[in-house]
């Protein structure tokens, strides 16, 4: 039985047109060719390798000398000249190996054989293979025949290489441009043989085997036998990237997961763990390239059908680019690419792609800084009645440490809700104390105190920011906040802590397990009766406590029935506490750490020459 074994190459080669896979567009041009009577004397079939040029050239051949072709021009089969075909007897059909027959005299004897007529069928073919190995001389000798052969005679040239081929012989063939087979064409396929063979066969194990063949049937046809052999007829995932010794999906999710979380330490034992398998280096950094690449194509559903991965895995891809921002995809991208071209330079390649891993652990947090210097910015460039609307409406006892850097940062903080912190009012305060950055003036003021819009203040109110207005404007602070104070409920330690608690559980049951592991190391700060602050360790940590605090006011509303107050801040070293324990600023100090903050509002008040009442 071993004896007579076939491999599916062979096995399974299309004998009609109706069985190539993936070449519609040549197969349909050469049965309506056949059908109408305008076959050409000279073909040139090019394209990659496997897919199904000298298929293409046999089948043609043998349809041609068919006694009885079938209504869809396709041969019968059955007649003598099929039978001799498929005996490999035919006196008809002359393959010709360019790449061992490449000289002069090989061409002349071709020439020499074209002379004569055929004694059974129509048409005498010449298939030439890898043509583009013939010499220049051989070119030269068979030019004149390739351009007026007898009417009996048609020459298919099949090559892999076009461009090698002289544009004498190009002019004189008509060309089709056969195209690399998809994954899906070749995933088909597979599945159709894997049934004829009784194989098992996992779907997502024949699409493993369709990206490695990338487009080349015959190359996947021989990595279904060698794994079929390898895993006796049962093609799993798992044992399919075995035998083709490739990294799995999950090895490069965890490296990605580790980089969200800054876990340098596990995914310098990932890469241990792959080299050790004897995985190189390049491997793993074009595996990781291709995944980023899948990620950033889960941003947009433009982009989702470029996604080439198992159908089952493609909710997974979903999940994991959610937790990614796109910045720190397309950055993560270009530091991999990087790597990749100096690979092949670095001395120690080992340490070069620990560098790479080590520097991928971190760019989420460089990435996010340039977002807050970003917004910080923007902040600045503000107009000055808004920077000092924040200083007027700033209570001493509403003074935190880093209220400044709050207070920059918060104008422009991400968000993940679209869902409005809380309805606000129908008399709210002034509207330099609307545009505040500061989280504190977010919370909506009772009817009680109403502030009169800027249209209805005193003319002479609006060239310059005087004394009156600003003590104005803290006393109606002072007095709504008083007021609300009075009405509101008071919001203990130990139910602020169960319900920040019960949040971070819910960002944990909804698998948002990045966000869930940087709330773990934050604090929550009490001010009763109605203010909360979070401390984090990190700048980082604090962009992920700013990008959560309007859906956490929320869930405080909903759970404690009560409107809170949120603020973030840094955890600061004992210089920082020191220097903040002084006491609290005046509002000319105010001024003064503003303008350090925020240099071009000196600048403007000098430009302006404005005369600025304390």
């Amino acid at each position: 039985m071993s004896d007579n074994y076939i491999v599916s190459a062979r096995k399974y080669r299309p004998q009609t047109f109706d069985t190539v896979v993936g070449q519609e567009h040549i197969t349909t041009t050469l049965k309506n060719a056949i059908k109408n009577q305008h076959l050409a004397h000279a073909y040139l079939f090019c394209g990659p390798r496997g897919v199904g040029k000298t298929t293409c050239a046999r089948i043609l051949a043998k349809t041609i000398n068919c006694e009885s072709p079938t209504a869809d021009m396709e041969a019968c089969g059955i007649c003598n000249t099929c039978i001799s075909f498929k005996n490999n007897n035919s006196f008809n059909v002359f393959e010709l190996d360019a790449a061992s027959n490449n000289s002069v005299d090989d061409i002349r004897e071709l020439t020499n054989q074209v002379r004569f007529a055929p004694q059974q069928g129509r048409y005498k073919v010449y298939i030439i293979d890898e043509v583009h190995m013939l010499s220049a001389q051989a070119f030269n000798a068979f030019l004149k025949t390739l351009e007026e052969p007898p009417p009996y005679a048609i020459f298919i040239l099949a090559t892999t290489e076009k461009h090698k081929i002289l544009p004498t012989i190009l002019s004189r063939c008509q060309i089709f441009d056969f195209k690399r087979i998809t994954t899906h064409d070749i995933v088909a396929h597979l599945q159709s043989i894997a049934v004829k063979e009784r194989m098992v066969a996992q779907e997502a194990a024949l699409h493993i085997i369709a990206q490695k063949s990338e487009g080349c049937m015959r190359d996947a046809l021989s990595m279904l036998d060698r794994i079929a052999s390898f895993t006796n007829g049962i093609l799993t995932y798992a044992n399919t990237m075995e035998h083709l010794n490739m990294l799995d999906a999950e090895f490069y999710f965890r490296l990605s997961d580790g980089m969200l979380s800054q876990d340098v330490a596990g995914n310098l034992l990932l890469l241990d763990q792959a080299l050790e398998k004897g995985f190189e280096g390049d491997v793993i950094i074009n595996g990781l390239a291709e995944h980023f690449r899948n990620l950033l194509l889960c941003k947009d559903s433009r982009m989702a059908r470029l996604l080439d991965v198992p159908n089952d895995f493609k909710p997974v891809y979903n999940e994991k680019a959610n937790q990614a921002p796109p910045s720190f995809i397309l950055s993560a991208l270009n530091v991999i690419n990087d790597c990749e071209l100096n690979y092949k330079n670095a001395t120690n390649k080992r340490l070069h792609i620990e560098m790479c891993l080590i520097r991928l652990c971190f760019l989420l947090q460089a990435v996010s800084g340039v977002q807050v210097t970003l917004g910080s910015m923007q902040a600045e460039t503000g107009d000055v009645k808004k920077n000092f609307g924040s200083v007027a409406t700033e209570t001493p006892s509403a003074v935190k440490p880093n209220s400044g850097i709050a207070a920059n940062n918060t104008g422009n903080e991400p968000t993940e809700t679209k869902k409005p912190v809380v309805p606000p009012p129908q008399n709210t305060l002034a509207p330099a104390a609307e545009t505040r950055p500061n989280p504190a003036a977010s919370v909506p003021q009772p009817a009680a105190a109403p502030v009169p819009p800027p249209a209805a203040r005193p003319a002479g109110s609006r060239g310059r920011l005087s004394m009156d207005l600003l003590s104005d404007l803290d006393s109606e602070v002072t007095k709504a906040t008083a007021n609300q104070n009075q009405e509101q409920k008071i919001l203990t330690k130990e139910a602020a802590h169960n319900i920040f608690d019960q949040y971070k559980a819910l960002l944990q049951a909804t698998s948002k397990n990045v966000i869930h592991a940087q709330f773990s190391m934050m604090k929550l700060e009490v001010y009763p009766p109605d203010e909360l602050r979070i401390i984090s360790p990190s700048e980082l940590t604090d962009t992920y406590a700013k990008e959560q605090r309007t859906a956490l006011i929320d869930y405080f509303i909903a759970e404690a029935k009560m409107i809170v107050r949120i603020t973030t801040g840094i955890q600061e070293d004992e210089a920082t506490k020191a220097e903040q324990s002084k006491g609290v600023l005046s509002k000319s100090e105010m001024f003064e750490v503003m303008a350090q903050k925020n240099p071009q509002l000196a600048r403007l008040k000098e430009g302006l020459s404005m005369n600025i009442e304390y």
